[in-house]
């Protein structure tokens, strides 16, 4: 339900737009949601597995809804208060680009789960299992904000800039009236594709009994993710279909409600 498109006159600004009509909202709260679910469950009645009671109840799927949602919300806060001062500073000078850039580019290509075992480690010895999923939901984050930002800063008018300038703003002055706003469409963008990733990986980074030695399932975080793993390692079919809808169910809801809102607001600031 979500479709991009490329403003021609800049290949590197992305729009996004959500559906609008009331047949496409429903269409993305509820059809979309049963029409998962139903595949969802054709495919684990195809290959015939076990069915074991759902030991979860409605609330505990909720409870556990929100754990994961407070992760990936503190997860987005850290990365967006470093990812913007850190794009910002990159992009100052034509020799801190030649610097950093570069960096970043490669940081932001070394895959998260490579070194997800030694970060769970880390944290286990310390007794902050949290602390874990956090950070690594923190790395996936951070870099596509990252970026997004980078182009955001790279498609302010010249002559904007030089506007600024002749009219004295400098410092947090020239921060807040121009960068900010400027870079608020990008970062709306960067923030949906990050927050999406974020997501997907929380399916592996609620599980980490996978990346402890001679870890049991009792060591993995109380989450939506974990549930989903658990559920499908143990062939609960109910549970996983369950899980799956109210995960999909929230992301549905808080697009049409937060992000679809920032993505209007943000088209204020856009340079055409």
């Amino acid at each position: 339900m979500i479709s991009m498109k490329h403003v021609h006159h800049h290949p590197r600004h992305i729009a996004l737009t959500y559906p609008a009509s009331v047949r496409q909202h429903f269409y993305l709260l509820l059809i979309g949601p049963l029409v998962l679910a139903l595949v969802v469950y054709l495919i684990a009645s195809a290959y015939q597995l076990p069915h074991t009671p759902a030991p979860l109840s409605p609330a505990q799927l909720l409870s556990a809804t929100l754990a994961t949602i407070v992760r990936i919300a503190v997860a987005y806060v850290a990365s967006v208060l470093i990812a913007v001062p850190l794009a910002i500073f990159a992009t100052k000078t034509k020799t801190l680009e030649r610097i950093f850039l570069p960096v970043f580019d490669i940081l932001g290509s070394v895959p998260i789960l490579a070194f997800f075992p030694v970060v769970v480690l880390v944290f286990v010895r310390f007794d902050f299992p949290e602390g874990a999923a956090v950070f690594i939901l923190f790395l996936n984050i951070l870099w596509n904000i990252v970026f997004t930002v980078v182009g955001g800063l790279k498609i302010i008018p010249k002559d904007i800039v030089y506007a600024a300038k002749i009219f004295g703003l400098t410092g947090w002055s020239y921060t807040r009236r121009l960068i900010l706003p400027a870079i608020f469409p990008q970062l709306v963008v960067g923030s949906i594709l990050a927050v999406a990733e974020g997501w997907n990986l929380v399916i592996v980074a609620e599980a980490l009994h996978t990346y402890i030695p001679h870890g049991d399932p009792s060591q993995d975080l109380f989450g939506i993710g974990s549930i989903l793993v658990q559920a499908a390692a143990n062939s609960q079919n109910g549970v996983f279909i369950a899980a799956l809808i109210i995960m999909v169910l929230f992301i549905g809801v808080f697009n049409l409600l937060v992000w679809q809102r920032l993505l209007t607001i943000s088209q204020r600031f856009r340079f055409d």
